[in-house]
């Protein structure tokens, strides 16, 4: 199939559906391609850009070729995709990385400018995140059985951190 041959599909096809002009408002990791581009309905998507258009009701969630010829933008999409690729590569190696014992005996990661924290919360485990330069802090509120499951837990407070702290 040829590059632009999606674009003769799906809602390409229908009349009275927007073809340029959309808006990414998010794109997000299914983890593995598991769902329809909601704009070709033809290319299977792992990563589903969120594309909104205010002639258009609701969003639709596709894939990366369509997301370029909606918003007519060969660049952004792709970077968009690639720092996902890099962001999942780097959770699924976070757990087995290095982490460092504190005085107090909790586990800890310094990284991007952050202290990670993973510790003993009653039966199980927590996190705790700090912006080293400007102490800023935020403790999570759930409580995880796992040790594993709070170091995740803990990069996903890393990527928050980076946009709230």
């Amino acid at each position: 199939m040829d590059r632009d041959s999606h674009t003769r599909r799906g809602k390409w096809s229908e009349a009275g559906v927007p073809k340029k002009g959309w808006t990414c408002v998010g794109v997000e990791d299914l983890e593995e391609p598991s769902q329809l581009c909601e704009m070709c309905d033809s290319a299977e998507i792992r990563y589903a850009h969120i594309m909104e258009h205010p002639d258009y009701p609701g969003s639709l969630q596709v894939g990366c070729v369509c997301a370029e010829h909606m918003e007519e933008d060969y660049k952004r999409p792709r970077e968009r995709e690639k720092r996902l690729r890099n962001s999942a590569r780097r959770r699924a190696a976070w757990p087995s990385r290095k982490w460092r014992k504190s005085r107090q005996g909790n586990l800890y990661i310094n990284t991007d400018g952050f202290n990670l924290t993973v510790y003993r919360a009653g039966a199980g485990w927590s996190v705790r995140v700090l912006r080293r330069a400007s102490g800023a802090v935020q403790a999570g509120s759930k409580v995880y059985s796992a040790e594993t499951d709070a170091k995740l837990a803990a990069f996903n407070a890393l990527l928050w951190a980076k946009d709230h702290l």
